[in-house]
C-alpha cells in the first residue's frame, strides 16, 4: 500500500490556526478580565488616595508633662517627699494599652489635707482606611464628635468669645472657679486596635469618694457671660475646646476641667480635677483652667518638636 507523502505546508497551516483559536480564546477571557479591573484602576485613578497624617506613633504619655509643671499641678502641704514618694507621685502611671502606637495614656494622683487632684492624660493617633478620607479629616470627625458631646458653645454665640481666657476677666469679677468632663472618645472602630478592657478603666479618673454625683444646677463662674465657660480656644493645636464642670456627691463636691485639642492626626485629652470634702470650699476655677490650659500648651510644643 502506498505511503502517503508528507506536506510541510498543510502542517504548518494547522499549528498557526490551533495557536489563533487559543490565542483568542486566552485573549477574550483577559479583555473580560481587564474590563472588570479596569473600572476599579479607572476610579482609583480618578480618586488618589488621601494623604497620611503627620504623626506615624506616638510618644510615651508619662515623660511628656515637665517636672516643674507636675508639682504646680499636684500640689502638696509644703511637705517635703523622698525621692521614692516623688518618683511615685510625679512619674504617673501609665494606662494600658494593646498598641502604644495607636493610644497612650497616663495618670498622676495627690492627696493633700486641702484635698485631692488627678490629673489624667489621653492620646489618640488617628488612622483612616478610607481612601478618600484623609488622616487629619478622620481625625477633625473625631473631635467635632467630642466637642458636641460636651455640649460647647460654638464661636461667636452668646457665650465668651472662642479666645476668651480667664486671665481676661474684668477687673472686679470674682475669680471663679470651675470643671470639665472627660471627653475622651472612643478608638475609630476602622483601625482595628482597640484599647484592653483595662484601659478604659485606666483612662478615666482614679477611685473618688462615693456618692451619687450631680452637676451643680449653678455656678456663678462659669455661667454664660463669663469669660470661664466652657468654649472653643484658639492658638492650641489645629481645634480645641475647654469644658468646666462642678459636681457634688453626697460625700464632697470636685470641679473637672477637660481640654482637647487636635494637631494634625492625633487627639490630645487632658482632664484635671480637684476634690474637697468640705462643699463650702469650692475649687477655684480660674487656677485650675490656667494650669490645664499651660499644660496643653506645653503637650502641643512637644508633640510638633
Amino acid at each position: 500500500m502506498p505511503r502517503k507523502s508528507f506536506v510541510p505546508g498543510a502542517a504548518l497551516l494547522v499549528t498557526v490556526a490551533l495557536a489563533a483559536g487559543l490565542t483568542g480564546c486566552s485573549g477574550g477571557s483577559a479583555t473580560g478580565t481587564s474590563g472588570g479591573d479596569g473600572k476599579g484602576g479607572d476610579a482609583t485613578a480618578a480618586s488618589p488616595s488621601a494623604q497620611p497624617g503627620r504623626y506615624q506613633t506616638l510618644p510615651e504619655a508619662c515623660g511628656l508633662p515637665s517636672r516643674g509643671t507636675l508639682r504646680t499641678m499636684l500640689p502638696g502641704d509644703d511637705q517635703q517627699l523622698s525621692q521614692a514618694d516623688a518618683q511615685k507621685i510625679y512619674g504617673g502611671r501609665a494606662d494600658i494599652t494593646y498598641d502604644t502606637d495607636r493610644r497612650v495614656g497616663c495618670q498622676w494622683t495627690r492627696e493633700t489635707t486641702a484635698g485631692t487632684r488627678h490629673l489624667t492624660l489621653d492620646i489618640q493617633r488617628v488612622v483612616s482606611y478610607n481612601a478618600a478620607v484623609s488622616d487629619d479629616d478622620r481625625a477633625q470627625e473625631l473631635y467635632l464628635g467630642k466637642e458636641q458631646a460636651a455640649k460647647i458653645p460654638s464661636a461667636g454665640s452668646d457665650t465668651p468669645s472662642a479666645s476668651a481666657s480667664p486671665k481676661d476677666a474684668p477687673k472686679g469679677q470674682q475669680k471663679p472657679s470651675a470643671g470639665a468632663t472627660d471627653a475622651n472618645g472612643g478608638q475609630d472602630a476602622a483601625a482595628g486596635g482597640k484599647k484592653a478592657d483595662g484601659a478604659a478603666a485606666a483612662t478615666s479618673p482614679p477611685a473618688t469618694p462615693s456618692g451619687s454625683p450631680s452637676a451643680t444646677p449653678s455656678d456663678p463662674t462659669t455661667g454664660a457671660g463669663s469669660p470661664l465657660a466652657p468654649r472653643v480656644l484658639d492658638g492650641l493645636g489645629d481645634a480645641a475646646f475647654l469644658n468646666d464642670q462642678l459636681i457634688t456627691t453626697d460625700s464632697g463636691v470636685h470641679r473637672d476641667i477637660t481640654v482637647v485639642f487636635r494637631t494634625s492626626n492625633v487627639i490630645v485629652t487632658l482632664t484635671y480635677d480637684q476634690w474637697s470634702t468640705d462643699k463650702t470650699q469650692l475649687p477655684e476655677s480660674q487656677e485650675l483652667q490656667d494650669k490645664a490650659r499651660s499644660l496643653a500648651g506645653e503637650l502641643a510644643d512637644s508633640l510638633s518638636e
